[in-house]
Formats: C-alpha cells, sequence, structure tokens
C-alpha cells in the first residue's frame, strides 16, 4: 500500500429526500479510496461522524507516512543511524502489536522490510516499470531485517517530565519499517470505536478494498462485494454481519509489467521479490480489532501461495479465506463458501475441507 496525501472529500453522496436514510462520503488517504457509509442517523449527526473519522484517517496518515516527514519516518531515519528514538506509546503499541503478529506468522507478515519495498519503488505515489538492482536485493536479504529486532525500553530521564513517550531502537540497522500492510486495519478500528462514541451503531468503513461494518443497513445485512482481480465488478459478494470485517490483498492493487511479468508491491522477505502465482487473497475476521485482523492476517497467506495458504490460515486461526491462483482458481474454506455468492455461477473453484 502506497501513502499519499488525502486529497480534498468528494462532495456528501448521501441522499437528502426522506426517503433515504443512507449517508456517505468519499475521500483519498493511506494511497487509496476511503469510503464511510451512515444508516439511519439524522443528516447532521451522520455528517459529524464522517468528519471525525476523515480527520482521524488524515491524523494516521501524518503519523505513519513511510518516506515523508512523519513519526515513523524519522524512527527510520534513526534506526539507520543506528540511534534510539522517543515515540508516541500509540505508535510504540503498533510496533509491538505488528513484531507479534510476525512472529505468529513466521516473518511472512514483516513490515521491517522497508527497504526491500523501496527498492522496488513502491515507496513513492508514482512508480515506475524498472526492475531494481539484483545485488542491492540480495544484501538487503541476507541483512534479514525482522520486527523483531526493535528493542522497547520506558522513556527515560532524558525527556520532559511526565512523557509517556517509549524509547525505540533496532539490533539491525537495515530494519526500516513500512506499515502500509497495517495501517488501513488499524484505522478501521479506529473509525468504529469513533462512530460507536457517537453513538452511531449502523456503519460501513471502506479503505481500499478492506471492509468493517457495525450494526446492519436497515432490515438487513450490509452487502459488499469482493474485487474481482483481472476483471471489472465483484468476483463474489456477500453479507457482512455486525463486527465482521474483511480484508483483501491483491497483486492488481499497485504492480507494474515488465517483459511479460508482472511485479506487485507484495514483497517475500525470504526472497526479496514480488510473489508470483497469487492474484489475490481476501479473508474474513470477527470480533475484536476484527479490521486490524483484515489487513494484517491477508498478507502472510497471499505469501505462502497456492501451496502454503491454507497452512497459513489455519495457524492463524482464519476460517474463512480464499485465494485466486494465478490461472483464476478460486481456492476456498468450506466456510468461506458459504458466504459467498459468485458473480458468475462458473467460475473455477477448489473447496478445502
Amino acid at each position: 500500500m502506497s501513502f499519499r496525501l488525502l486529497l480534498p472529500l468528494l462532495a456528501l453522496l448521501a441522499a437528502c429526500n426522506s426517503g433515504s436514510q443512507t449517508y456517505e462520503q468519499q475521500g483519498y488517504v493511506f494511497g487509496t479510496l476511503v469510503e464511510v457509509t451512515i444508516y439511519g442517523e439524522d443528516e447532521a449527526r451522520a455528517k459529524a461522524g464522517i468528519t471525525s473519522v476523515m480527520q482521524e484517517f488524515q491524523r494516521l496518515h501524518d503519523k505513519l507516512h513511510a518516506w515523508r516527514p512523519s513519526e515513523l519516518s524519522e524512527l527510520n531515519v534513526a534506526i539507520a543511524q543506528g540511534k534510539s528514538k522517543a515515540v508516541s506509546p500509540e505508535l510504540a503499541a503498533m510496533l509491538q502489536d505488528a513484531a507479534r503478529v510476525s512472529a505468529q506468522s513466521d516473518g511472512l507478515f514483516n513490515p521491517a522490510i522497508g527497504g526491500l519495498i523501496q527498492a522496488w519503488g513502491f515507496q513513492a505515489d508514482d512508480f515506475k516499470a524498472v526492475l531494481p538492482d539484483e545485488k542491492k536485493v540480495a544484501a538487503l536479504v541476507r541483512a534479514n531485517p525482522q520486527m523483531g529486532d526493535l528493542v522497547f525500553a520506558p522513556s527515560s530521564a532524558s525527556l520532559p517530565h511526565g512523557s509517556d513517550d517509549v524509547i525505540v531502537g533496532s539490533r539491525n540497522r537495515a530494519v526500516k519499517i513500512d506499515l502500509g500492510g497495517y495501517a488501513k486495519g488499524y484505522a478501521l478500528d479506529r473509525a468504529a470505536d469513533i462512530l460507536k462514541r457517537q453513538g452511531i451503531r449502523n456503519a460501513l468503513i471502506n479503505i481500499g478494498g478492506n471492509v468493517l461494518a457495525l450494526g446492519q443497513h436497515g432490515s438487513r445485512a450490509w452487502r459488499i462485494g469482493i474485487q474481482h482481480p483481472r476483471k471489472p465488478g465483484p468476483l463474489a459478494t456477500l453479507e457482512l454481519h455486525d463486527g465482521e470485517a474483511i480484508g483483501t490483498s491483491g497483486d492488481y492493487q499497485r504492480f507494474f509489467e515488465l517483459g511479460g511479468k508482472r511485479y506487485c508491491h507484495l514483497i517475500d522477505p525470504r526472497t526479496g521479490y514480488p510473489v508470483q502465482g497469487v492474484q489475490a487473497v481476501t479473508i474474513l475476521t470477527h470480533g475484536a480489532n476484527a479490521g486490524l485482523l483484515s489487513d494484517e492476517s491477508s498478507k502472510p497467506l497471499f505469501i505462502s501461495g497456492v501451496r502454503g495458504w491454507l497452512a497459513a490460515a489455519q495457524k492463524m486461526h482464519l476460517d474463512e479465506a480464499l485465494l485466486v491462483d494465478d490461472r483464476g482458481v478460486v481456492h476456498l474454506t468450506a466456510a468461506m463458501q458459504k458466504r459467498l455468492k459468485f458473480a458468475d455461477e462458473s467460475t473455477s473453484r477448489q473447496v478445502e475441507p
């Protein structure tokens, strides 16, 4: 995922006639389109809720930008210099949680490989169809940056009195943190918390295909589509219930093609190269931190590929998941099959027990 400046918000799309209770606003943040839809509230409350959410998205964008000046990029500069730096408790908690998930995924989810992402040209608002230097990629892989290299310590006496900041350093100067596979999910949960605190019970929050549902849309559940990785429109649709979230990682979101080969932003930290053989992975999550789980947990499945995705899903306790391989065949769990309505019933499918 790329981070870009939040563009001016589009006009409120909600109908304002007496027959409509749906209000929607769109914006552009974290390098992708974001949409917040609220049902069943008066216009003033809905607009206030959406404004608060969009402001929070901008705050997180500014804090977590991986290459423009931000709290995160300043930490990366310090790590590259072999120094430690004080960071906010919020960022420290994110990094510690990301380190936990990285360990659980055997390092396949690895936000410490920002150097590789940069080498491939994906740490940019616009990127070119250029292959990186093979020796540079190999050196970054040998350096083996891991989230487990980070070291956390309480604030020291050198910090202002009463500061809750946390000192963060790294045992490995090759660590360069990119939270592009984490921030969208974190932002979903923050948005849900904001809306709940304002008494808004029914909403749908969509950040570039990572979607979280609150309540329902009138008398029915929220209905959403899973983007087809190679065609306009949905691969399948499903109903998303209160507290559920869905997350998709795809090779069609940020990529370039060269010599008839597609290179996407999803990089295997073991090889240093973009993953091949997978078009998309979608997972369905529930309960506490469902938004965050929907973002961070899809990457290990994608990187594991056709042979390893199911084992990765089981290890991460993901019952509802699917993978689209490079032939367009949909591999999915039986639990996920029950939730989906395919746009084309002739879609080739392989259901796992």
